[in-house]
């Protein structure tokens, strides 16, 4: 990497990513690596960074937070023309860092972050899209609806906790386990439709693996065939699902008979009411909504 953009969310991990930039900038400087340090201020703040950065002088736009940074960073980088996209990379310092783990990362191996930036290899990665009646954006991780954005939003309210956090709100909302009247209409890979019209727990349409930093939730997902996962969970014990809990650490969720897997182009979910959703950890766009995978439209440093 002869220069890199480093957009740096100094809010990132409850504050505690502050704590790393001394030794991310004193790393940077050992490996003799061109660097320029954008700090964001507020929501939305990395996305319009690289909306209205002119990258033809850089080499790699890096994501320094967590999947929130992440997030604004590529849905910035793909409101710009193909042709004006460079490579973007991660230095994990976040609390949740769910796209990292597809790089072998872990929260806060923000050296091993700068060490694969260090390798100069790329590769072509798909991305979700997600379109609404006069609204879009871009997820790169996983989106989600129902029981998991309701986790997501507890998880929120006790994000101090770390990665702990996830864990007890998923307890906490299993109390208030509710389904809900989901209708999807998925396209697979021969361009076949099925319909699914019923009543289900979640939704979760996923590019990669990993959500939650820890949880394995889409086991069979690629970053790179051309494909979304889709992970349904139909009706279900609030005793049972407590003991799936546990098996999305490893994937082996997928074996529950209330847990169905798609892999599919293109997903239009509609609900009796608006439903809200949940894009890589954030909170934007509700039903209904039509999702769709764009394939190898980002560049990936790994």
């Amino acid at each position: 990497m002869h220069n890199i953009l480093i957009i740096f969310n100094p809010h990132a991990g409850s504050g505690r990513s502050k704590s790393f930039l001394p030794l991310i900038e004193t790393y940077l400087n050992k490996r003799k690596i061109t660097y320029y340090i954008a700090h964001t201020q507020s929501t939305g703040h990395a996305k319009s960074l690289v909306e209205i950065t002119d990258l033809s002088q850089f080499d790699g736009v890096i994501a320094a937070g967590g999947d929130g940074t992440l997030f604004e960073v590529i849905n910035g980088l793909m409101n710009k023309q193909k042709s004006h996209r460079i490579p973007f990379g991660v230095i994990p310092v976040g609390t949740g860092n769910a796209f990292a783990r597809e790089l072998g990362l872990l929260p806060t191996d923000w050296k091993k972050g700068i060490d694969i930036l260090l390798q100069q290899k790329t590769k072509s990665i798909d991305i979700g899209h997600v379109q609404m009646a006069g609204s879009e954006f871009y997820f790169l991780n996983i989106m989600g609806m129902g029981f998991v954005e309701k986790v997501g939003k507890t998880s929120l309210k006790i994000k101090k906790m770390g990665k702990t956090a996830y864990t007890f709100a998923t307890l906490w909302e299993t109390i208030k386990l509710k389904k809900h009247p989901i209708k999807l209409t998925v396209l697979d890979v021969n361009n076949n439709i099925e319909i699914i019209d019923e009543q289900l727990v979640f939704v979760e349409v996923a590019n990669s693996r990993y959500t939650g930093t820890s949880f394995l939730i889409a086991p069979d997902a690629k970053i790179d065939d051309g494909l979304l996962d889709v992970v349904i969970l139909k009706k279900i014990s609030k005793l049972k699902i407590l003991s799936l809990f546990p098996t999305i650490y490893s994937g082996r969720h997928i074996n529950y008979q209330e847990v169905e897997t798609r892999k599919a182009k293109s997903i239009t979910i509609e609900s009796q009411t608006p439903m809200p959703l949940m894009p890589d950890g954030e909170f934007m766009g509700h039903t209904p909504v039509h999702i769709s995978c764009k394939p190898l439209e980002l560049e990936l440093l790994y």
